[in-house]
């Protein structure tokens, strides 16, 4: 029988030679059972080579290629078809994201509280590197949009750290290639109904000379989406899903027609002491 890893760790990489296998070495020490997919979305300064080298180290490595460049919502398209654990977390490919904080931003998954957790740079006393002041605003600005139409209190909308129940992640068509995702795919867990928890994260983030690619046209196509997503009638790239327990997540879940949970407010998770613990480790 092939194993079901605890966690699908999904990382779109697009020319991350310098931070590659060092991000991927530090996800393979976070201490959860897991899968790493890593999706290369046509590098061109070695990243593909570094990939490899990686893949026939670490078994549970795996890596995809896009043969043109497609973007970050393309890459975790890919990525998320392929997961095969119970739950799924997405990691991008710099070091601004600490693997470590995995076991947090599970636990309410495990628990059975959570539909969807989010990693809150904004929620909790963690430590953050301070940076780009109108990023900030940007940020604060564009949360508050998404949150006036989905009627979320989210503090961090455009977080990298997304962790889902695989079968919800795998139900939701996601259409931007690009940015675009995080607004897409809050607007549509939105729609669904998921209970979504969030958990205080640290944040270390890079300068655009370390590589910071976002830029004020990606926040001017996130308030597009914001609207896009929200205003659109109907269930478009929505799939219905079931609401299970956390029992239940040991099988596959098949969904039913009109299986969705009822509409909850975020919820900040403040995690157990030993929640390191409950989540178990790793012997990659």
């Amino acid at each position: 029988m092939t194993h079901t890893p605890l966690l699908s760790v999904v990382i779109p990489a697009y020319n991350e030679a310098a931070t590659i296998r060092e991000l991927v070495q530090a996800v393979q020490k976070s201490p959860v059972d897991k899968e790493i997919i890593v999706v290369d979305d046509c590098s061109t300064d070695g990243t593909s080579e570094k990939l490899d080298a990686l893949a026939a180290e670490m078994p549970n490595v795996r890596v995809f290629r896009h043969q043109r460049n497609r973007g970050k919502g393309a890459a975790l398209r890919t990525g998320f078809a392929e997961a095969r654990g119970r739950f799924v977390i997405v990691q991008d490919a710099d070091l601004e994201y600490d693997p470590q904080e995995y076991p947090k931003v599970l636990q309410p998954l495990i628990d059975g509280k959570a539909d969807v957790v989010y990693g809150s740079r904004f929620a909790g006393g963690e430590a953050h590197r301070v940076l780009y002041f109108w990023h900030y605003v940007g940020n604060r600005a564009l949360t508050l949009l998404s949150n006036g139409f989905t009627d979320l209190n989210l503090t961090d909308m455009e977080t990298c750290y997304k962790a889902f129940r695989r079968e919800i992640i795998q139900s939701i068509r996601i259409e931007e290639d690009r940015f675009g995702f995080e607004p897409e795919i809050t607007a549509k867990i939105a729609k669904l109904g998921c209970r979504v928890y969030e958990v205080g994260i640290s944040y270390s983030g890079r300068t655009y000379e370390q590589g910071k690619k976002i830029g004020w046209k990606d926040g001017v196509r996130a308030v597009y989406c914001i609207l896009r997503y929200n205003l659109r009638r109907g269930g478009a790239g929505i799939q219905p899903f079931a609401a299970t327990s956390t029992s239940a997540l040991d099988t596959p879940v098949d969904a039913e027609p009109g299986s969705i949970p009822p509409r909850s407010a975020i919820i900040t998770a403040r995690p157990s002491q030993d929640a390191q613990a409950r989540v178990g480790t790793d012997d990659a």
